[in-house]
């Protein structure tokens, strides 16, 4: 069989599973060239820890008889895909991107993995990530075992984080999709910065079980892929409640998937948001405003966000529930084992936030959600650029590069009362890397989100660039 060409690896899941489903593409040729993408782009890229071939070609010739059979489960059959490596596999190592997890692995497998494999999805790879999610405040790109994880557009620059091989397998042509999860940030960086869709959730639409708990109040786990549509085919297996999990809900998700035009759809822009941001990231977000004024209005008036301690809350919680959860391996004193040196102090501070502090911060989120909600209650989107700049150097600290540009609080703010979030490319920058574009909502809306975002890409066609190589 002849290798598969770049339009098919870049292609969407969609379209793959189109191909599959026709059987016109098989899922073992499919599975073999990810694999093949990852033993190499991927160790480049230092966005692999665990690549799980025997097993994925295993399940990969099982789907193809399946599916030659009429016995096709859906979208996701015979469709690779990659993991954040701190969802557990009873097949595999769960590192949690930190030396001192190297060697950990449970019995059991997360229930996103249990769902996506009973899709009929595989499971090809686990997924680089920075130390313990961020939890202990790193302050460089390289704070993994697995050093600095690689920007598929510009190497010399990183992928994003923590999130991080999530990010450049789906935008590098690794896997079709990823699975990455968010506290604050983690899966629409990495989607902005390497040029792929991220879907952050609703607090409690997926289930944690099997995930590493970093933030309990504030983990969320979702899907990054080539598309919107893309994101809603894999949310619509993930979604819906687990007994193990009680923090999640039952609630329908109704994807209409690319509609016409509608001049009734109102989007917000929040103020503040672009202004400020690098120069190819505010003209990018300008030309989409232009974009979605096409089948849609965009409001002249700007959102003001509420005057809130977003940061300071963020770090309270973050801080404490991190050392909760990590207790035992601050208490032992192998937070020196940590790679970033940040991270094998910052356990030490962490376990010394007062409760006073935690509280008040939890606190001032319920008032919080209540002015967020009322803040976009009236419009179908709000959107924002994603981040304020293009991807950073992989060799400069983040108080340094983040220091220049600033483009708000929406990031803090959404996961601080939990709302969902779709990040989309719009457009690219300095050293040719990706920019993005964010919509935002109400909580429960993704359906909702995800059928703009996806209207917008396929007016733009951002989407359908890649990297070469």
């Amino acid at each position: 069989m002849p290798p598969l060409t770049d339009e098919v690896i870049f292609a969407p899941v969609a379209e793959l599973a189109r191909q599959i489903k026709a059987k016109q593409l098989s899922p073992v040729a499919l599975t073999e060239t990810y694999l093949q993408r990852l033993e190499t782009t991927g160790r480049k890229l230092n966005a692999v820890v665990t690549i799980l071939r025997e097993q994925a070609l295993a399940d990969a010739r099982v789907a193809e008889k399946e599916i030659q059979a009429g016995r096709y489960r859906g979208p996701l059959h015979g469709i690779p895909y990659g993991a954040k490596d701190l969802l557990a596999t009873r097949n595999a190592p769960t590192t949690w991107g930190a030396a001192p997890f190297r060697l950990q692995q449970f019995d059991y497998d997360a229930t996103v993995i249990r769902k996506l494999n009973a899709a009929g999805a595989i499971l090809v790879a686990k997924l680089a990530m920075i130390e313990l999610a961020g939890g202990f405040g790193y302050q460089q790109a390289n704070a993994s075992f697995t050093g600095p994880c690689k920007n598929p557009w510009n190497p010399n620059h990183w992928s994003g984080g923590s999130s991080s091989g999530s990010g450049a397998a789906v935008a590098g042509g690794l896997v079709p999709f990823a699975i990455g999860t968010e506290t604050c940030g983690s899966i629409v960086c990495p989607s902005a910065y390497s040029g792929c869709t991220g879907l952050r959730p609703t607090f409690g639409r997926i289930s944690r079980h099997g995930a590493m708990a970093l933030c309990w109040s504030l983990d969320k786990i979702g899907p990054m892929a080539r598309t919107a549509d893309d994101c809603a085919l894999i949310f619509s297996v993930l979604h819906g409640v687990d007994s193990q999990d009680g923090a999640t809900v039952n609630r329908p998700f109704n994807y209409p998937g690319v509609t016409p035009a509608n001049p009734k759809l109102r989007i917000g822009v929040i103020a503040g948001s672009y202004e400020n941001c690098q120069p190819a990231v505010k003209q990018n977000f300008q030309e989409s405003l232009k974009l979605l004024r096409t089948f849609c209005t965009v409001e002249d008036v700007e959102l003001k966000l509420p005057d809130f301690p977003y940061g300071p809350a963020i770090e309270k919680i973050v801080a404490s529930e991190s050392a909760s959860a990590f207790r035992e391996l601050i208490e032992s004193g192998r937070c020196k084992e940590l790679t970033d040196a940040q991270d094998q102090l910052g356990g030490f501070a962490s376990i010394m936030t007062s409760a006073v502090d935690y509280l008040h911060a939890q606190r001032g989120r319920q008032t919080l959600k209540a002015q967020m909600d009322k803040l976009v209650a009236p419009y179908d989107a709000v959107v924002a650029p994603t981040f304020p700049s293009v991807a950073v150097p992989i060799d400069k600290k983040f108080d340094e590069a983040f220091a220049e540009f600033d483009n708000g609080s929406l990031i803090a703010a959404g996961n601080l009362v939990g709302q969902p979030a779709v990040a989309v490319p719009n457009g690219f920058g300095p050293h040719g890397l990706p920019t993005s574009i964010t919509f935002t909502g109400r909580i429960w809306t993704e359906a909702h989100l995800l059928m703009i975002a996806q209207r917008y890409q396929e007016a733009s066609g951002w989407h359908r660039k890649h990297p070469v190589g």
